[in-house]
């Protein structure tokens, strides 16, 4: 479902990412990284050695050109607190707590609350929320034998969400992706990345080729995952040439994002694009092109957008 677990620990699984202009309409995006499928109030739902990034690409050659990161802490009360770095040029491209500090110490916000931190012309939330994602994963699981079902409907994710002015992220059309970095054996390593939603889990099928896709950048995943994807679209039915074609359109996995055009996915992604009904368009070559499911109704139009968390017993 979407890019929900395919990493090893939960807290540093990015579930999905998206980016639309801010209801306002002045001139400012949103931007939206949900982490761990399984977030709970019970637990911390966030890796605290961890990096968690959002990279934009501003002219085509697939390396960050501005990096916003966040970073977690505790506090003397024991409420979690987040950090808020954005980078440019070079600077972009490193991992941690580079470049300036945008937005400092925010509360993270496991109470259900969902009030934003306003500093340096950036508002500002993160904390467990509703999941967003909407899919009949048994459905798709079950040889496209879709009942509407929605269980991701009942869950809940560790949402980050920054509202941006549109010049902090730098010359449209921009191309963004999300990615996880954390210590692994002593070592800071990528853990997972994401762009567009449920590539990993739609392309890759072996869980090693799963893994080794989320320590991928966009630099090289058409070199190392290239031809498989093209001969999981053949294995599909497509043609050669379309599978190609396919193939390079969903390689590097980033997120493109124009504002000179209508936003909805591909052009970014809002909460409320069926991306599930164009996998199973894309999965059964136009057989199907719904699942039956549609947009959660607990989203809120205002920041932070994302829905009230579910009780712990529904989670």
């Amino acid at each position: 479902m979407s890019d929900h677990f395919d990493t090893e620990d939960a807290r540093t699984d990015i579930t999905d990412l998206y980016i639309f202009p801010a209801p306002s309409g002045d001139d400012r995006s949103v931007v939206i990284l949900d982490i761990n499928p399984d977030a709970s109030a019970l637990e911390v739902s966030f890796d605290p050695a961890a990096s968690y990034e959002i990279k934009i690409d501003t002219d085509g050659d697939l390396e960050a050109d501005v990096a916003f990161h966040v970073l977690f802490g505790g506090s003397p009360d024991g409420q979690g607190t987040a950090t808020v770095y954005r980078a440019t040029a070079a600077t972009a491209r490193g991992t941690g707590a580079i470049g300036e500090a945008i937005v400092a110490d925010a509360r993270v916000a496991t109470d259900g609350s969902s009030e934003p931190v306003a500093s340096n012309g950036y508002r500002f939330f993160a904390g467990l929320r509703s999941d967003p994602h909407f899919k009949d994963i048994k459905g798709f699981q079950n040889d496209f034998q879709f009942t509407g079902d929605d269980p991701v409907a009942k869950r809940n994710v560790f949402g980050i969400v920054l509202e941006a002015p549109n010049a902090a992220l730098g010359r449209s059309p921009i191309r963004l992706w999300a990615r996880t970095m954390t210590l692994v054996n002593g070592k800071i390593t990528q853990v997972d990345q994401a762009g567009r939603p449920g590539i990993n889990n739609a392309f890759n099928g072996p869980e090693s080729d799963r893994l080794a896709f989320d320590e991928s950048s966009p630099t090289d995943q058409r070199s190392r995952f290239g031809d498989k994807f093209v001969a999981f679209l053949q294995s599909l039915g497509y043609p050669d040439a379309e599978a190609h074609e396919l193939a390079l359109g969903f390689l590097p996995d980033m997120l493109e994002y124009d504002l000179s055009r209508l936003p909805g996915y591909p052009n970014g992604r809002r909460l409320t694009d069926d991306t599930a009904d164009l996998l199973a368009a894309l999965l059964t070559r136009g057989r199907i092109t719904s699942d039956g499911v549609g947009p959660h109704t607990d989203l809120l139009e205002g920041f932070p957008y994302l829905g009230n968390p579910h009780p712990a017993s529904e989670a």
